[in-house]
């Protein structure tokens, strides 16, 4: 017995030390062959993952040969299945030391769905981090215990492997002037090609795309004002302008009104009925018939809207990494900054929050190459302010950061508001929506005209000239630019490629003009339609 006892203690001693000291590194190979076998299955699914991990990601060898196939056939542009990843790792001769083609038919058959590709593929990165700083640690340790060893010499060392191991992952590869000069002389190329003269995607405004040359990729765009000046009615104007004339596909994130009532706002600006009458449905047949010719101009138009309530960074870099390869997204829109939420180590400390998110909205613009316009609030410092109550930079709510990452500051400006009915020259304000940038990476500082119709919660072109339409067939033409933004019934626009056309009295702009439009006067002196 007391044999079988001293036994008995000893496996009890080395279970207690494996306990302590032999410890599993962390791991998720069941999610790496998740990952793998959807990426099997689904098209283009690798692109999710490519940006997250990289072979020495997956802790099981096999899993890691597998997707060392699978890299090289995303390379060569090559289809990405059970068969082509079995034919590669064949040709390779470690097909049977990853378990045959039968192991690799098995990884599919366990993928339900590949909807959550994304978040898997980001544990399995976290794990191999994980088991990086325990080697990191592991490596530290015993150069601290070597006493011959200089402490100088040990921080620096630290100090560069936790950095190696933190910047480790991002892809950051180094180009020659010869590729950027040729990628710079490719665009100058693209761009003197289009007859509206804009290098970037345009707002749908003249007289702001002329100081903009539209709104610029990688570039973002902050759109700050106070509550009730009209951000959204101004985005979602633009949003309308985009999609509708130019076809241009725009993702919208709406964090504080929901997407039917975001549509809502579209239809009252489109078919201009009030907005009470579309909430309720109580139309007379003449509003009926109004509301269904002109609601086709909002049918099969790419705006793609989330209206997820406090938006976290990581799910919009996702949701916006998704847009852009399913859609093609060529601009995204929030709204707006300080309801979307922060990193779960930054929050508690506002300030540091609205940074974070900042820092990270200028990231995905970025990553994806496409203008990113988020809306802003501005403090209660402007109405505080005497005088003109113009908004200044210093307004910015809650981070400086953000005024810091903005390539384009726009302020909106209503000086009726404020009960400023006057500008300095004399002139009515009446409606004016003062598009004020305040700051420019590239550009200049002005101000724009715009007319608020607050009716139809809709901005346009300063008396309603200057904004593009478009007829049945497609050909873009414009009325005139107001004098409040240098424009002239006399004098030609400089955006070439775009015939000018006469205002007209009464016409609606949000309307294709008739067949006829612009044609002579008949004798008897009525409308020619």
């Amino acid at each position: 017995m007391p044999a079988y006892n001293n036994q008995k203690k000893k496996q009890q001693d080395i279970i207690d030390i494996n306990a302590q000291y032999g410890r599993k590194p962390p791991e998720a190979e069941e999610l790496e062959g998740l990952v793998l076998g959807a990426i099997m299955l689904e098209k283009g699914s690798e692109i999710e993952v490519m940006n997250i991990l990289k072979p020495e990601s997956f802790y099981s060898d096999k899993h890691r040969k597998i997707f060392e196939v699978i890299v090289q056939l995303s390379t060569e542009h090559l289809p990405i299945d059970i068969y082509t990843v079995s034919e590669r790792l064949r040709s390779k001769g470690e097909l049977e030391d990853i378990g045959g083609a039968y192991y690799i038919a098995s990884l599919t058959e366990r993928v339900g769905s590949a909807a959550h590709l994304e978040f898997h593929a980001r544990i399995i990165a976290q794990k191999y981090i994980q088991r990086e700083l325990i080697k990191v640690a592991s490596e530290i340790e015993n150069k601290a215990y070597d006493l011959s060893s200089d402490v100088d010499d040990l921080l620096n060392f630290s100090e560069k492997k936790i950095f190696d191991l933190a910047y480790g992952n991002i892809k950051n590869d180094t180009q020659s002037m010869d590729q950027v000069l040729k990628e710079a002389m490719a665009q100058l190329e693209e761009a003197s090609k289009r007859t509206d003269g804009l290098s970037g995607v345009p707002s749908g405004f003249t007289s702001l795309d002329r100081i903009t040359q539209g709104w610029q990729r990688s570039d973002m765009i902050v759109v700050a004002a106070r509550p009730s000046m009209g951000k959204t009615a101004f985005v979602l104007s633009m949003a309308r302008n985009m999609t509708v004339y130019h076809k241009v596909p725009v993702a919208i994130f709406s964090l504080e009104m929901s997407a039917v009532q975001l549509v809502n706002r579209l239809i009252v600006s489109e078919t201009e009925l009030p907005s009470d009458k579309i909430r309720t449905g109580k139309l007379e047949d003449f509003e009926w018939m109004q509301l269904e010719k002109k609601i086709k101009n909002l049918e099969g138009a790419p705006l793609y809207i989330d209206d997820t309530a406090g938006i976290s960074l990581f799910e919009l870099r996702a949701k916006c990494r998704r847009l852009k390869m399913q859609h093609n997204i060529e601009m995204v829109i929030i709204d707006y900054l300080q309801l979307m939420t922060g990193p779960p180590e930054v929050r508690g400390n506002r300030e540091q929050e609205v940074s974070t998110i900042s820092r990270g909205i200028k990231a995905i613009a970025k990553e994806l190459n496409i203008p990113i316009i988020a809306l802003s609030q501005l403090s209660r410092q402007v109405e505080m302010r005497a005088g003109d109550k113009r908004p200044q930079l210093s307004d910015l709510r809650e981070s400086g950061a953000i005024e810091q990452d903005a390539d384009i500051v726009c302020f909106i400006h209503r000086p009726e508001k404020f009960g400023i009915m006057q500008d300095e020259q004399g002139n009515s304000t009446e409606g004016l929506g003062q598009i004020i940038i305040a700051k420019h990476r590239n550009g200049a500082l002005e101000d724009v005209n715009l007319h608020f119709r607050a009716e139809f919660a809709r901005f346009e072109e300063w008396d309603n000239q200057g904004l593009m339409v478009s007829d049945d067939s497609g050909t873009v033409t414009q009325v005139l630019g107001s004098k409040m933004n240098g424009g002239s019934s006399t004098i030609s626009d400089p955006m070439a490629g775009i015939p000018i056309m006469p205002d007209i009295g009464g016409y609606d702009p949000f309307s294709p003009p008739p067949q006829n439009f612009g044609a002579p006067m008949p004798d008897n002196g009525e409308a020619p339609f």
